[in-house]
């Protein structure tokens, strides 16, 4: 009933930019918060970027300065607009929405497939 695509990932040298969008649908009354995580193989998911029901973002320190998220929540869409890419940079990127649905109690957490980022010469 929720469903979370995410696209723009990609192949880009060091220094290059890069725009992820991820696109809400489905049986929605209100979403809340979302965010952009990141995961390499061998290593647990972290937190990348969040942004709130009114537009405030928080960034993990090694992103300040070079990524910056946004929302459209007219059509249910957020953005990560990524500069001065850096190798580590290179993981598979996901975006997670707090969301509350028609005739539903509760907020719950969703999650999309992911999209690759690959930042190499």
């Amino acid at each position: 009933q929720v469903q979370l695509v995410e696209s723009g990932g990609g192949l880009v040298q060091p220094g290059g930019s890069l725009r992820l969008s991820c696109a809400v649908s489905g049986s929605i009354f209100k979403i809340n918060a979302m965010g952009w995580y990141r995961q390499v193989p061998g290593k647990e998911r972290e937190l990348v970027a969040e942004i709130s029901s009114g537009g405030s973002t928080n960034y993990v320190n090694s992103v300040k300065g070079r990524f910056t998220m946004s929302r459209d929540n007219a059509k249910n869409t957020v953005y990560l607009q990524m500069n001065s890419l850096k190798p580590e940079d290179t993981a598979v990127y996901y975006c997670n929405a707090e969301v509350k649905r028609f005739y539903y109690g509760s907020w719950a957490g969703y999650w999309g497939q992911g999209t690759q980022v690959t930042v190499s010469s």
